[in-house]
């Protein structure tokens, strides 16, 4: 072709190559440079040429094969940023020629698992041999060439897949509060692990369904890399549980998102005529067994507050119906040193919300069985807070040291003084101290083990009567819940069936027909809260 037709088209084209290069790099300068190299490849090509039939597709097709030059030459060198990770363009003699295209590759390459993306970084980006990444991971040069042509077909079949985010990418998990049965680590229960949205949601996301690493980005719409030391990490701790295909599961408690207000007050409806069994076959025997226990301090005088708190201890502890199963699975043991069951609690919506309850209970939340001890002092305690204490704050609010410098109050070893004022703020902060100095709470001097021993064992016949019926609705109730949750919800419904709820009824009449008198406020800062030591206030 001829120099002045070739510097009329260069010039007649020259917006639209530019245009071209702006798409194409990621800076003004790299478009100008990419059009440099452009306007030259095509004005070279055009000269060269004898005849061209159709201008426009050669002037794009010469483009195009610039613009793979240019890709070849700088990007391989420049590298992109992939998830925090940098690694190069690598065509393998196939063009990106979009943004969206490079986005894909970004992911697919995030979709990686972590040793294969490392390999893919050594080898394109790093210029590593093979045997040098070999020696560098341990492995045969034959397993890194077959990890580098996998992720060559799974990058290759990433391009063609449309990835789908799961469920809880779109609407995340959210739990209004957690709980732990059993000892909590030095960070406390599970919330120290959960609190995270992201490391809840990891968890929830292989509750109901096993999943691999993948399976678990995909659910979340989030790329492997963000996830897999989070994974690591939950795993360490227990809370996810490696299956021998590689894919977890959970034994972490996540309650129910519906509930039954017809299935609810039947239950409740069937307790309650447990509490007034117990009422007339039970309490009777708790209080004839007790009733030579002296060495009792109570801070208002009132007896009856004492035997309401042995009522409560004995149907918990002597009323449970038998049911044996293994929980081992369910205990996870953190490298804090927590060993526990652990709970998430989600807000549930009703199931049947036509259904109008015939009878309105009160609140049966109760926050325990929680028993404390001291390293330092012969000194035990147990408390069960709800609605009949005033105490606040569940068993985060219920440290050892607290029952340790009520110990010491009383031993004289603190008392009023500028030195020991830490320690007296938070007495009276807990009501344990009052205004005038006085200890506050329950003391019984004996041990908690020996007071255990006499705890009356109910009569197998009176609780052998509502069995079955305990079993079949803990069968119905777990149902709801995955297979691997099943045997603790059936535990639990069972073992529980006589447990704090009922001992709350049996309260609830006892301080209804009269046989209690009304606790005063001083009564509801110990309410079934007793503290074991070798000494009374």
């Amino acid at each position: 072709m001829d120099k002045q037709t070739a510097d009329r088209l260069i010039t007649e084209y020259l917006p639209k190559l530019y245009g071209f290069a702006v798409k194409k790099a990621y800076s003004y300068a790299e478009a100008e440079e990419l059009c440099a190299d452009i306007v030259a490849e095509v004005y070279a090509s055009l000269r060269k040429a004898d005849e061209i039939v159709n201008e426009e597709g050669y002037i794009w097709r010469i483009s195009e094969h610039a613009y793979a030059k240019f890709v070849s030459r700088k990007k391989r060198h420049e590298g992109v940023s992939i998830d925090g990770v940098t690694l190069p363009y690598y065509d393998d003699n196939t063009r990106l020629e979009t943004e969206e295209e490079m986005k894909i590759l970004r992911r697919e390459i995030a979709f990686l698992t972590q040793k294969r993306r490392q390999i893919v970084f050594w080898f394109y980006y790093e210029n590593r041999s093979v045997a040098d990444i070999a020696r560098a991971l341990g492995m045969p040069e034959g397993t890194v060439k077959w990890h580098l042509n996998k992720a060559r077909l799974d990058l290759k079949e990433g391009f063609s897949m449309k990835r789908q985010v799961g469920t809880l990418g779109l609407s995340p998990y959210a739990a209004r509060n957690f709980g732990h049965s059993g000892r909590s680590g030095e960070n406390g229960g599970p919330e120290y692990y959960l609190y995270d949205k992201l490391n809840l949601n990891i968890v929830y996301s292989v509750y109901f369904e096993p999943k691999n690493t993948v399976e678990i980005a995909e659910e979340l719409g989030v790329t492997p890399v963000f996830l897999e030391d989070k994974i690591a990490w939950l795993e360490e701790n227990g809370f996810l549980v490696r299956r021998k295909d590689d894919r977890f599961t959970t034994y972490v408690y996540f309650n129910s998102p519906t509930y039954s207000r017809e299935w609810h007050e039947r239950l409740l409806t069937v307790q309650q005529e447990i509490a007034r069994v117990l009422v007339k076959e039970y309490v009777p025997l708790v209080r004839d067994t007790f009733k030579d226990v002296t060495d009792v301090y109570i801070p208002s005088g009132n007896r009856q507050l004492f035997e309401a708190a042995m009522i409560y201890w004995a149907i918990k502890w002597k009323c449970a119906l038998p049911f044996q199963k293994d929980l081992s699975p369910y205990y996870l043991k953190t490298t804090d040193g927590g060993e526990y069951i652990a709970y998430a609690y989600s807000k549930q919506t009703c199931s049947d919300p036509e259904y109008m309850p015939s009878v309105c209970f009160p609140d049966y939340t109760t926050c325990g069985e929680m028993t404390r001890d001291s390293g330092k002092y012969p000194i035990e305690a147990i408390a069960w807070d709800n609605r009949f204490c005033s105490r606040k704050g569940g068993w985060k609010n219920n440290p050892y040291n607290d029952y340790e410098y009520v110990y010491e109050w009383m031993s004289g070893m603190i008392d009023d003084t500028p030195a020991d004022a830490d320690k007296t703020a938070r007495l009276r902060e807990r009501q344990f101290l009052t205004e005038d100095s006085e200890v506050n709470i329950m003391v019984v001097k004996d041990t908690m083990s020996s007071l255990a021993e006499r705890l009356p064992v109910l009569d197998e016949a009176v609780t052998a009567r509502f069995y079955d019926f305990a079993l079949e609705q803990a069968t119905l109730y777990a149902k709801d819940y995955p297979p691997q949750m099943q045997d603790l919800i059936v535990w639990e419904q069972v073992s529980s069936f006589i447990g704090n709820t009922v001992a709350m009824m049996v309260l609830d009449i006892l301080y209804e027909d009269g046989t209690f008198q009304p606790l005063s406020e001083q009564d509801k800062v110990s309410a079934n809260l007793l503290m074991f030591c070798d000494r009374l206030p």
